[in-house]
């Protein structure tokens, strides 16, 4: 099936041959689905804390800051705007002229909102030698849109979402990037120093880092910091190879394999190198104007404290274990712990020897933690927290997609259609032992957890395999806690409209 030539093509993306039919296998055989205990919710899997707790969870989080440890803001920023700008492709490839649809009628009627209206108005009088109100007058709707979206103007057709014009200040308009900056400087400095990570697609790198030395030393100077800002790209060798519809290799017009990116999943990778304490993860695109910050600076904070407070705790149970200065009634405390306090729960674990009990305990303390934010349920597309059966009988806390769940199992699709929250993508997680050793990040991840979509190349029908997703399968195997957030905390921007709401405003 393979050949001399396709064996040299896999070697030079820093794949290996059995791995490139370990996932060809997984194309045609599909991925087990998951075992569900239940939906979580408030009471069950789900914190939602107290006034009082909430005060003392940032006290917490800024003592931890004061402590001088190193904290890191990552933020997936690779996915390009391309989608954001769906309709307005369409409308430029249509039979018609004017706007008819009424996304097309609302993008038109409230331009003059979108914070990269000026630029866009720039654009079009040097290329069409009149403004965006000039041409709407003409009817030249087509031409505005074709300077807002192709290279002759903005681009915005093939720029990253995370460079493009998001929200309007008095002092020129900011991207989503900057908006990220911002946040890290209101809840992730430690000492004077806010460390940014980006990981960022290879065609926008240069783009990423000429914004970045256009604007750091203005928001250094506006928040009293220091920036320590860098960027990754997702490796080769998290790329997956293509597959026809009979399971074969699929093949480009020159007979190379094709490979596609593995999802979000593969920065798992990226995540794995980066040094910090405590890391906070949040998408490019789920940010507001700094009127609208103070709800996602303050629960930041609180999910941080919540974290620290916990690890504080696992780590002196670990030390207790490892000590071998013990009795029963500690072990005792320690298993109410793990199964109230983080929600991993062993039916069986009454049967264990007190040896084994310590093996068990120490395994479950002794590895990355996680607590995510999760927002009451509002009908958005994507994953929700849910508890799950593991390979090793135990249940515990994961994010789960529509996709790892057996769509003909009426149970479980019911626990999904009526479960109470969503998964924002709102993460706090420490990635080091109590010894400060990193954990390798790569061990934690639930292989079985992948999924096969449909795509199609040229015209051609394709299988693509996805790794598991950064916060669901490549996560499994974490310690995780939910905690329900505001909604105030979720505004993400999927299409161009979604920036007239009036949070983006």
């Amino acid at each position: 099936m393979l050949n001399r030539k396709d064996l040299e093509q896999i070697s030079q993306r820093g794949i290996t041959e059995e791995q490139v039919n370990h996932q060809l296998e997984e194309i045609k055989t599909g991925f087990p689905y998951l075992k569900l205990a239940a939906a979580a919710s408030v009471g069950n899997g789900i914190l939602r804390p107290e006034a009082e707790a909430c005060d003392r969870y940032r006290k917490a989080w800024a003592a931890y800051q004061d402590a001088g440890h190193k904290v890191v803001k990552f933020v997936p920023a690779s996915g390009a705007a391309s989608r954001m700008f769906k309709n307005l492709f369409a409308f430029l490839n249509a039979d018609y002229d004017e706007p008819q649809t009424d996304f097309e009628k609302t993008f038109f009627d409230h331009i003059k909102q979108f914070s990269f209206r000026e630029a866009l108005c720039d654009k079009c009088k040097e290329n069409e030698g009149k403004s965006i109100m000039q041409l709407l007058g003409m009817y030249q709707y087509k031409s505005v849109v074709a300077n807002l979206l192709e290279p002759k103007g903005l681009d915005y057709g093939n720029l990253p979402k995370g460079l493009l014009l998001f929200h309007s200040y008095p002092d020129g308009p900011r991207t989503p990037m900057e908006e990220h900056l911002v946040e890290a400087a209101l809840y992730a400095a430690c000492q004077g120093e806010a460390h940014v990570h980006f990981t960022v697609s290879h065609d926008h790198l240069v783009l990423f880092k000429q914004k970045v030395a256009e604007v750091k030393g203005k928001y250094e100077k506006l928040f009293g910091v220091k920036y320590d800002i860098t960027f990754s790209e997702q490796k080769p060798s998290t790329d997956t190879i293509a597959a026809n519809p009979d399971n074969t290799p699929f093949r480009n017009d020159d007979g190379s394999l094709l490979f596609r990116p593995g999802g979000h999943g593969a920065l798992i990778e990226n995540l794995n190198e980066i040094d910090g304490d405590v890391i906070f993860i949040k998408n490019i695109d789920n940010v507001v104007p700094d009127r609208l910050k103070t709800d996602t600076v303050t629960w930041k904070q609180i999910l941080a404290g919540i974290l620290v407070t916990l690890q504080q705790k696992a780590f002196g149970y670990l030390r207790v274990l490892d000590s071998g200065t013990y009795n029963h009634e500690k072990l005792e405390e320690i298993i109410r712990f793990v199964q109230r306090d983080l929600c991993c729960r062993k039916p069986d674990i009454k049967e264990l020897e007190d040896a084994d009990l310590v093996i068990y305990l120490r395994e479950k303390l002794n590895r990355p933690m996680r607590v995510c934010g999760v927002v009451k349920n509002v009908g958005e597309p994507g994953g929700g927290p849910f508890l799950v059966y593991n390979a090793d009988g135990t249940v515990s806390l994961q994010i789960l997609e529509s996709s790892q769940i057996d769509q003909s199992n009426a149970a479980y699709m019911d626990m999904f259609k009526n479960g109470t929250h969503f998964n924002p993508v709102d993460l706090v997680c420490a990635t080091k032992d109590y010894e400060g050793h990193p954990f390798d990040l790569r061990k934690y991840v639930d292989k079985t957890t992948g999924f096969i979509s449909h795509k199609s190349k040229n015209g051609r029908d394709l299988k693509a395999l996805e790794l598991p997703g950064l916060w669901n399968g490549a996560m499994s195997d974490w310690n995780t806690v939910f905690v329900e957030v505001p909604l105030s905390t979720f505004n993400p921007v999927k299409t161009v409209n979604d920036l007239l709401r009036e949070q983006h405003q």
